[in-house]
């Protein structure tokens, strides 16, 4: 019983793959047979340097000639047996020439019917050697059969590789069957059978080395695409820290100090008054402005800071509290520890900060929905160190359809401040990140850098 189900199977497989190679052969041969396709002259690229720059524009069709000449050479060579004694046979040998010399230049235009015709024009004239000895037509037989080969070598290179085998298959199944009809033996077909196998296989493996060094061009070309993409989006990275970090915060810091000039001074005068609300109104405008080019840079969305207060100078450590009081609200059970003497930072080092904690407690209310977090804050002498760390989600997170820059946000903030960061799962299955942020006098030369920027 298992012999007979193997059996089966294996007869199974056997037919689906004749049904595969016919399929395959039908569209490759049969389907949109006569479909125009034309060969595109030669590329710059690919002419000889030794032509002159005067000829260059012509040599592009250098391959086109050739085939033409090929095909006038064989039409030449078959009509020549022609005699003016024998006007029927000159007739004859006429028809034959040129039904002979035109599959070659069809395969410029149309390849797989040129294949076709080339067929019809070799299985043609054997017949007519057959049926008509008296006419002499043997030297058709002799001029139709390499040119047929010179065809069929043709449209590989023009086609695809696997054509090679298929119209081989096709011209000596008809040519066995043929000769089967006529009985005239089938002597000479094996080794013209073998001979043509090899031009065949010769031209598809051309055929296919330029296939793969086509295909290695444009790997290439893609990968080159890629990486001044990827350098574009870094820069584009680079540009909206900056952005973000120094001048959103200087023009916030202007609307506001715009606003309440007037209130510090007794009876100010309208014209000074009518200024500041100029001045105020052109920050906050400029400001508005700003975000939304930030949000198109950063994320690709132009809303991607409509929720924000453009007024509102950017936020430090000082305002803390208010960011674990909203996580809390939010749901998250979270717990702050501050170790060391608290001080003033540099902006740029304040605003990092905070913007870590706010992702890292972010990332805890998105991807461990239930979990306990613990953020500590060390003050150190050269520097400050940052903790966040979040528990074992106790229930299922849901998809997050955020920017997705995460992680990569925050250690670009730590790098930028020549600082070191860390992110990696716990051992009870959390999350942990981990930065060191220097503040010295490097740092304190790069935040000056970036606010003179």
């Amino acid at each position: 019983m298992n012999d007979t189900t193997q059996t089966q199977g294996t007869l199974r497989s056997e037919a689906r793959i004749a049904r595969g190679a016919l399929h395959r052969l039908r569209q490759d041969l049969f389907v949109d047979a006569f479909a125009f396709l034309p060969m595109p002259p030669l590329e710059g690229a690919k002419v000889p340097r030794l032509v002159p720059k005067r000829l260059r524009h012509w040599a592009r069709w250098l391959p086109h000639l050739a085939v033409g000449f090929f095909s006038a050479c064989v039409f030449l060579a078959t009509f020549a047996d022609s005699s003016l004694s024998n006007p029927l046979r000159d007739l004859v040998v006429g028809g034959f020439s040129l039904l002979v010399a035109l599959p070659p230049v069809l395969t410029l235009f149309r390849p797989v019917g040129a294949f076709w015709l080339s067929l019809g024009a070799f299985l043609l004239s054997v017949c007519a050697d057959a049926f008509a000895p008296a006419y002499g037509t043997s030297p058709l037989v002799g001029s139709a059969f390499p040119t047929h080969i010179v065809v069929m070598a043709l449209v590989v290179l023009r086609t695809r590789p696997r054509l090679a085998g298929e119209m081989w298959l096709v011209t000596f199944g008809a040519a066995g069957v043929l000769s089967v009809l006529l009985g005239s033996g089938s002597g000479d077909l094996p080794p013209v059978a073998v001979f043509s196998g090899v031009v065949l296989v010769s031209a598809a493996a051309i055929r296919a080395w330029r296939e793969e060094r086509r295909q290695v061009v444009e790997t290439r070309t893609v990968t080159a695409e890629e990486r001044s993409r990827r350098t574009l989006l870094e820069e584009r990275a680079l540009i909206a820290r900056e952005l973000h970090d120094v001048v959103a915060h200087h023009m916030s810091v202007i609307a506001i100090q715009a606003e309440a000039a007037p209130y510090r001074v007794a009876d100010t005068p309208p014209e000074l008054a009518t200024s500041f609300a100029t001045i105020r109104e052109n920050a906050v405008a400029a400001l508005t402005e700003l975000r939304r080019i930030l949000g198109v840079v950063r994320s690709a969305d132009p809303d991607a800071f409509a929720e924000s207060d453009p007024e509102a100078p950017q936020p430090t450590l000082a305002t803390l509290d208010s960011l674990l009081d909203s996580v809390r609200g939010a749901g998250l059970e979270v717990e702050a520890v501050i170790t060391g003497s608290a001080r003033p930072l540099p902006q740029g080092v304040e605003l990092s900060a905070y913007r870590i904690v706010q992702e890292g407690l972010s990332n805890a209310l998105r991807h461990s929905p239930g979990a306990d977090a613990r953020v500590e804050i060390s003050y150190v002498l050269g520097g400050i160190g940052l903790r966040i760390v979040n528990g074992r989600p106790s229930r299922l997170a849901k998809p997050s359809p955020g920017a997705g820059h995460g992680v990569l946000g925050m250690r670009e903030r730590v790098q930028m401040l020549g600082g070191e960061m860390t992110a990696d799962h716990t051992e009870d299955g959390g999350f942990e990140v981990a930065a060191f942020i220097p503040v010295g006098s490097a740092a304190g030369e790069a935040a000056a850098g970036g606010k003179q920027a």
